[in-house]
């Protein structure tokens, strides 16, 4: 869309928006209708499958597709007035003109995994703009290495299976989840089981496109390096739609190898997660091992096991050495190592145990419309644990049903990268955990109870964990540590889960957000707030 068009877009929508304060009786559907066939000149035939209104058949599997957390998947759940389920770039910039002529929210989904729910809910009436159609990935070997074009609405596991297409030796460092969408997942940082060989997804960004509050697409260099710094890391919801973003790929070993290990506290699990502090973040790079804390019940008794997963970017030999030498409580064999391609390895952690039998075409698998109860909470950890902590964690974990930790280690090449370099600021820490609570059951009831497990763990790591502020990650997303109605006191509140999940790169974050989008129309409950108008 040129620029001379554009302009006669944003002057529609505004004599359009005049219009609007006499039509009490146009619906918003109607309202919103009329203005994006004025602006993308869209026919008939394919608006309704653009523009789904809530009477439309394909409104609610289209909506559920992409609810990741069924406590967002119930009757009494505000919907949205609309869902936009864009094809082409021009739908995507008519959304943002329509719903800001409208002066309504736009609510941005790429794979619904927001785990709150902020993607795709609101208390306010608001429109969704389902990105689920931008999937296109375009992998290009001959860039300088290895590069790839992936729209925001195409998943991991799209990702990895276009480069596994062309290469068994290149990949991207992102997360094991397949279903993820790009969008949310790169902006908002991301990472995965080669943070500590390649640090993290966002520093593996070389351009982008977005569609700015104004309707106006820019790339790298027209957005400047501020914007472009913004959204990575700070997340995109609060600038702008992301299209596409590019990344360069990174290479791997032909042959890898994967690991597993689980004891019970009758094993020593006490021991292996207390030394595991020590080794995790701090041992080769290529390899990375993540721990999973759990309570439960064996021989009707309520226990805690930890669970440890690991990959090495190197043959099966080398590490049993290495962990030989530096993790003799873990007790690695051989025996318990498996070598793989790095594509077998994604599979390998998707729990198919054996990868041989798999093939990588279920990476492509998007599986709509299946979501479990969950809750989930974020922290990090600048200093080990002593054993007796970790014991009363352990005591405390065992009385907990359906709630677990995971441990992620950071360290490596991770710290390579200044903490402003990019909008993620945790990248000096030991070690993440992210508190889990899932369970089957519908109902207020059980989700008190679960919820109220979870905030428990919470609670209890409270002087283990960092401090002024209690850094939490933005893609695991936490309404509990603040939200914003954006009313008087938006930066106030904005302020408050800000600093946490962006340490002093808030500041920066929040000057980014004023000249970029000074109304502040891409808000959600916990976007970057403007600069109070008394301070501009």
């Amino acid at each position: 869309m040129d620029k001379m068009y554009l302009i006669l877009l944003l002057s529609f929508a505004a004599s359009y928006s005049i219009s609007l304060s006499s039509a009490d009786s146009v619906t918003t559907y109607e309202d919103f209708v009329r203005c994006f066939k004025n602006v993308t000149s869209i026919t008939d035939d394919d608006l309704s499958a653009v523009i789904l209104p809530r009477t439309s058949v394909s409104f609610t599997p289209t909506l559920r597709a992409y609810i990741r957390n069924a406590r967002f998947n119930t009757s009494s759940t505000p919907k949205p007035s609309i869902i936009i389920v864009p094809r082409v770039d021009s739908h995507v910039q008519a959304a943002v003109i329509c719903t800001k002529t409208l002066n309504l929210q736009l609510k941005i989904r790429s794979g619904g995994h927001d785990y709150d729910g902020l993607s795709y809910v609101s208390a306010v009436t608001f429109l969704v703009l389902d990105l689920s159609n931008f999937r296109n990935v375009t992998v290009d070997l001959n860039d300088g290495g290895g590069s790839a074009w992936v729209q925001s609405g195409a998943t991991l596991g799209e990702l990895y299976y276009r480069i596994w297409e062309k290469s068994e030796v290149h990949a991207f460092p992102a997360g094991v989840c397949p279903t993820v969408g790009v969008g949310g997942h790169v902006s908002g940082g991301g990472y995965g089981h080669m943070i500590r060989k390649f640090g993290l997804t966002i520093d593996h960004v070389v351009d982008a496109t977005i569609v700015d509050a104004n309707g106006q697409i820019h790339d790298r260099k027209s957005m400047g390096e501020d914007l472009f710094w913004a959204i990575g890391g700070g997340g995109g919801g609060s600038f702008g739609v992301i299209l596409a973003f590019k990344v360069k790929l990174v290479e791997v070993p032909k042959t890898v190898t994967v690991f597993r290990v689980d004891k019970s506290v009758d094993e020593n699990a006490l021991d292996m997660v207390h030394k595991w502090q020590f080794v995790a973040p701090r041992t080769d790079p290529g390899l990375f091992m993540r721990v999973l804390l759990s309570s439960p019940t064996q021989n009707k008794t309520r226990t805690v096991n930890a669970k440890l997963r690991a990959l090495y970017l190197g043959r099966a030999d080398d590490v049993v050495l290495k962990m030989t030498e530096e993790f003799p409580e873990l007790g690695l064999k051989k025996e318990d190592c498996k070598e793989m391609t790095w594509i077998q390895s994604l599979l390998w952690w998707m729990n198919h145990v054996d990868v041989d039998k798999v093939k990588p075409e279920i990476l492509l698998e998007r599986e709509p419309d299946s979501a479990k109860f969950l809750k989930r909470k974020s922290d990090y950890v600048e200093k080990e644990m002593t054993k007796p902590e970790l014991n009363r964690l352990f005591q405390k974990l065992a009385t907990l049903d359906r709630t677990g930790l995971v441990l992620n280690p950071y360290g490596g090449n991770l710290n390579a990268t200044a903490v402003n370099e990019t909008a993620f600021p945790h990248r000096h820490k030991l070690y993440k955990i992210q508190h889990s609570a899932t369970w089957p059951d519908a109902g207020p009831e059980a989700e008190r109870l679960y919820i109220g497990n979870l905030r428990t763990t919470y609670k209890i790591m409270t002087p283990f964990v960092s401090k002024n502020p209690r850094s939490s990650y933005l893609n695991y997303r936490d309404i509990d540590i603040g939200v914003n109605d954006h009313g008087a006191d938006s930066y106030r509140k904005g302020e408050i889960y800000g600093r946490k999940y962006f340490g002093e790169n808030f500041d920066r974050l929040v000057r980014v957000k004023t000249a970029v989008d000074p109304e502040n129309f891409f808000r959600n409950e916990q976007s970057i707030p403007t600069v109070p108008p008394n301070r501009r």
